[in-house]
C-alpha cells in the first residue's frame, strides 16, 4: 500500500487529484495513509461491496479531466511518468479521450518479473479487446466525462467491461509507448482466474456477439496448442 501512495505523491507532475477509497480496513492501511494525508485530496474508509464499488465511489468524487485507477501494490513506473504523458500531450496540442501504455509485472519486492503477456497494440479501439484485455486497466487513463460507473454484476472483470464501454464512446486514443505501470503480479483477477475468465467470456459475448466470441476462443486454444509456452 505504501509503495502505491509514494508512487503518486512523488510524481514530478503535481496537478493531481489523489483520492483513496478504503473498505474500512482493520489493518495498518489508514495509519499509512495518514502519514501522507497532506498530499491526498480525499480519503474514504467505509464498508463497500468490493473493489469496483470502491472505484465507483472514487469516480463520483473525482473532478479532474482524466481518471486513472491504481490498486494497492500497483505503482507508476517512474516518478516522472505523468510528466512524460503531459509533455506528449502538450507537444501534440490535443486531449485524447483515452491515454494508454505498457505495464510491467513486478513481485512483492518490486523486482521486475516480465512484461504482460498480451501486447499493447499500436492503435487501439473497442474492438481490440476481442483479443483479450490488451491494455492493463491501470495503464488505461480515460477522460472522466466518458467514464461510466463499473457494473457490479461482474465481481472480477468489471474493468474489462468498463474499458470497452469507454472506448465505444472515445474518438481519439493515444498510445504513449511508455511503460506506465508496475503491476503487482498477484491481483484479485489473478487469484480468481477461472471466475474472471468466465466473466470475460460473458462480457465479450455482450459486446461482440456470442458466435464471434466462441470463434475467438477456439483460436486462442489453437494458438496455445501450436505455440506451447507462449
Amino acid at each position: 500500500m505504501e509503495e502505491t501512495i509514494l508512487s503518486v505523491v512523488s510524481q514530478t507532475y503535481h496537478n493531481i487529484e489523489y483520492i483513496i477509497v478504503d473498505g474500512a480496513s482493520k489493518d495498518r492501511t489508514l495509519s499509512i495513509v495518514n502519514k501522507y494525508r497532506d498530499k491526498i485530496q480525499a480519503v474514504v474508509s467505509e464498508p463497500d461491496k468490493g473493489l469496483y464499488d470502491a472505484m465507483n465511489k472514487g469516480l463520483k468524487m473525482a473532478k479532474g479531466e482524466y481518471v486513472c485507477f491504481l490498486n494497492a501494490g500497483d505503482t507508476f513506473h517512474e516518478d516522472d511518468t505523468l510528466q512524460l504523458i503531459v509533455h506528449q500531450l502538450n507537444k501534440s496540442n490535443v486531449l485524447p479521450d483515452v491515454i494508454y501504455g505498457e505495464t510491467a509485472l513486478v513481485d512483492a519486492q518490486r523486482h521486475f518479473v516480465r512484461m504482460r503477456r498480451l501486447q499493447t497494440p499500436d492503435t487501439l479501439n473497442w474492438k481490440s479487446f476481442r483479443q483479450g484485455m490488451l491494455v492493463c486497466h491501470q495503464a488505461f487513463i480515460a477522460k472522466r466525462a466518458l467514464a461510466e460507473t463499473y457494473d457490479l454484476n461482474y465481481r472480477f472483470s468489471a474493468d474489462f467491461d468498463w474499458c470497452i464501454r469507454v472506448m465505444k464512446k472515445a474518438s481519439l486514443l493515444h498510445n504513449t509507448r511508455l511503460n506506465l505501470i508496475d503491476y503487482l503480479d498477484e491481483g484479485m483477477t489473478t487469484k480468481n482466474r477461472k471466475a474472471s475468465l468466465k466473466e470475460r467470456f460473458r462480457i465479450m459475448a455482450k459486446h461482440y456477439g456470442y458466435i464471434s466470441t466462441v470463434l475467438h476462443h477456439i483460436w486462442f486454444v489453437l494458438r496455445l496448442l501450436l505455440k506451447p509456452g507462449q
